[in-house]
């Protein structure tokens, strides 16, 4: 359908027809050696012509409209986990659906087919390893949006174990469900959950507990064990009395380092039918130790407990308190090298009693934060081996802390910078004093509204060895005035824990670098691994040929390689079955040789197995609340007959679109036609 639309009055469509007329009877007028019906053939082709050159000067539009008609849609998904592996009839099913698809399609329906994972198909495979209705539910729903979707038909046992329940949202397209799947249940034994940690320090034990579910087994002996390399560990033997649950808890031993792989498993019993959710495995890495972290002072403070209840809060350290007079201390960690961070409260104190433990302790390799308060002797400082000096010192001031924005070490939250305005005050001395020009600030003292250039909190590298310090004390108020406000202490704990996990993580200065990018990968997704290398100015650089030689926990072994290139520095491994995989890469830098080794884990995921116990129900209250129906296996006949019945409309998508007449093709040509008609008629005439 077309329209024409005028940017000018269309009155002065009658003023082209002047201007075309008045024109052919200024040529035409004039006798010629033609007769006057030829003429008039000629005047009139020149009249048009013009007249229709005129016209455009009015700025025509074309507005044309377009129909289309979208036939109404329907979407087949079939939830293909193997919970319904060997307990639905493929064959009958598939030839079921094809049937009701072409049924439907003659009668005007688009049809597709979906699996459970957005997947269009043609073949049902039982094979996904999880079944989240919901999130295939949302994906067809998102695919069609603003489309004629009407009707979904879900093929399901109605089991899901993974995303919410579908009868938490509201579906804007009736769903018809047809369920699958064996509604009875029988007796079984589930393993539901294995609880334990999944890092163990060596030489200390670890808690295990294995949660088993009942179903239909009153008063029956249950025997749950671990094992290990095949070789059975522990066994534990309870009676189910009336229960549903047990709990079965071992305690283990952390022997030798590295990731071991734990067996548990459930004895089956005579009258159980799926014996797939009685085994579990699992894999805990031991470690060497934790990270030692040892906090000097030469008296209590407040501080001392602010900044050992974030040490504490993180499972790989260790907080080792050394109070000379108060505190006992295992003379080992008071030596250089046995601890990897050192705090040091009031260096160079003014009692003297943690002098002599500076002196030896600052020797070392260990990374060292100073925090200096009102014991701290200022003078001393310098000579103690500290890059600080202090000039007017004999007072204190009161300041506030203020983020510096350009620092680059790490970073602090959004969320924890807008607390820090609120913490109250802290002591520092009073006046300006010198650092060490490479530090980098953090927190910069704030008087009342003025934000000064003197540190507050500061990082530099001495020696090769990482160095901060605070310069201030009762830092405690800030953590108790953060949890009278919120209840929680997230900005303290971020800004010191993000400061002792930097100086006790040590630099690494590979020039190549190679890692997986997660310690542990499903079993159906695939490994991906990343390697990088460095030039002498540490910048990256590509071109590197990496060979990468993979090991099993059975020890056979596969090589790989590629060329490290800008974008392309990851390599993905897929295919990989559940266990501990050992990894070594080696690439050559600058004519020699640099190496990688290390660990991950491919671990399989059994959730299909826990439960197979259909649930028609939920698929009953699924079809009512969205507005569809639930049909059962043996019901294809009503399925068909309810589309075809009800058949939805098509929907009209009307398009408009505008175009200058001056652009149409079919415009020019016709100018085009009147103008070469009048000139090949005149030439034949012998006139020009």
């Amino acid at each position: 359908m077309q329209h024409l639309i005028f940017e000018s009055s269309p009155a002065y469509i009658v003023a082209c027809l002047l201007a075309g007329l008045g024109y052919a009877l200024l040529l035409y007028r004039a006798k010629h050696p033609w007769s006057k019906p030829f003429s008039r053939i000629l005047f009139a082709l020149r009249m048009g012509v013009v007249s229709l050159l005129s016209f455009l000067l009015l700025g025509p539009v074309l507005k044309m409209v377009t129909n289309s008609n979208e036939k109404p849609a329907i979407a087949i998904v079939i939830d293909n986990s193997i919970s319904l592996s060997g307990k639905a009839d493929t064959t009958k099913i598939e030839s079921e659906l094809m049937d009701a698809t072409q049924r439907w399609k003659e009668e005007g329906y688009e049809v597709v087919w979906k699996d459970i994972s957005d997947k269009n198909v043609k073949k049902i495979k039982w094979e996904n390893q999880s079944s989240d209705l919901t999130g295939a539910l949302h994906a067809v729903m998102n695919e069609w949006e603003g489309k004629n979707l009407t009707n979904i038909v879900l093929l399901t046992d109605g089991i899901y174990n993974s995303g919410a329940s579908p009868l938490f949202t509201t579906w804007r397209v009736p769903i018809s469900t047809i369920g699958l799947g064996d509604t009875v249940e029988h007796a079984d034994l589930i393993l539901k959950n294995v609880a334990y940690n999944k890092i163990a320090y060596q030489g200390n034990r670890f808690p295990l507990r294995a949660e088993v579910a009942i179903q239909k087994l009153p008063h029956q002996d249950i025997t749950v064990s671990v094992f290990k390399e095949g070789v059975r560990l522990q066994q534990q033997m309870k009676n189910t009395a009336n229960k549903s649950l047990l709990d079965f808890d071992f305690l283990m031993e952390a022997k030798e380092k590295g990731v071991h792989r734990f067996e548990i498993e459930v004895e089956p019993v005579n009258s159980e039918v799926n014996l797939k959710n009685n085994r579990a495995v699992v894999f805990v890495e031991v470690v060497e130790g934790k990270k030692k972290i040892l906090l000097i002072a030469p008296a209590p403070h407040p501080d001392i407990k602010a900044l050992r209840s974030v040490i504490e809060n993180n499972p790989n350290y260790e907080c080792i308190v050394h109070i000379p007079g108060i505190s006992k201390t295992d003379p080992k960690w008071l030596q250089p090298n046995q601890v990897e961070v050192v705090l040091f409260f009031n260096p160079a104190d003014q009692t003297m009693k943690t002098n002599a433990l500076w002196a030896q302790l600052s020797k070392g390799k260990s990374s060292v934060m100073l925090l200096l308060g009102s014991h701290t002797n200022l003078r001393q400082l310098q000579s103690a081996g500290i890059p600080f000096s202090f000039t007017n010192f004999s007072q204190t001031d009161e300041v506030n802390p203020s983020v510096n924005s350009t620092f680059s070490i790490f970073d602090i939250t959004e969320s924890s910078r807008s607390v820090l305005p609120f913490y109250p005050p802290v002591q520092v001395p009073f006046g300006q004093f010198t650092y060490p020009p490479n530090a980098q600030v953090l927190l910069y003292q704030r008087i009342g509204s003025v934000a000064t250039d003197r540190p507050l909190l500061l990082f530099w590298n001495e020696d090769e060895k990482k160095r901060a310090a605070f310069v201030g004390e009762n830092f405690w108020r800030w953590r108790m005035e953060e949890f009278s406000r919120t209840e929680k202490s997230i900005a303290f704990d971020e800004i010191f824990a993000k400061t002792i996990q930097y100086l006790a993580t040590l630099d690494d200065k590979r020039k190549f670098k190679f890692f997986p990018l997660q310690n542990e990968f499903n079993e159906n997704a695939p490994v991906v691994l990343e390697g990088q290398v460095y030039n002498d100015l540490f910048e990256r650089i590509g071109g590197h040929k990496v060979d990468i030689v993979l090991k099993d926990s059975k020890g056979k072994t596969t090589s790989y390689n590629y060329v490290i290139s800008p974008g392309g520095e990851r390599y993905t491994i897929g295919g990989l079955k559940e266990g501990v995989y050992q990894y070594s890469a080696s690439t050559l830098v600058n004519e020699k040789k640099e190496s990688v080794s290390g660990q991950f884990l491919v671990i399989a995921q059994s959730i299909e197995s826990q439960n197979l116990v259909a649930d028609h129900l939920l698929l009953r209250k699924l079809a009512q609340a969205s507005g569809g129906k639930f049909f059962k296996l043996t019901e294809w006949g009503k399925l068909q007959s309810t589309f075809v019945e009800k058949k939805a409309a098509e929907v009209i998508h009307s398009e408009e679109s505008f175009q200058p007449l001056i652009h149409a093709k079919w415009y020019f040509f016709l100018l085009l036609l009147l103008i070469s008609s009048e000139w090949a008629a005149r030439k034949y005439m012998g006139s020009y």
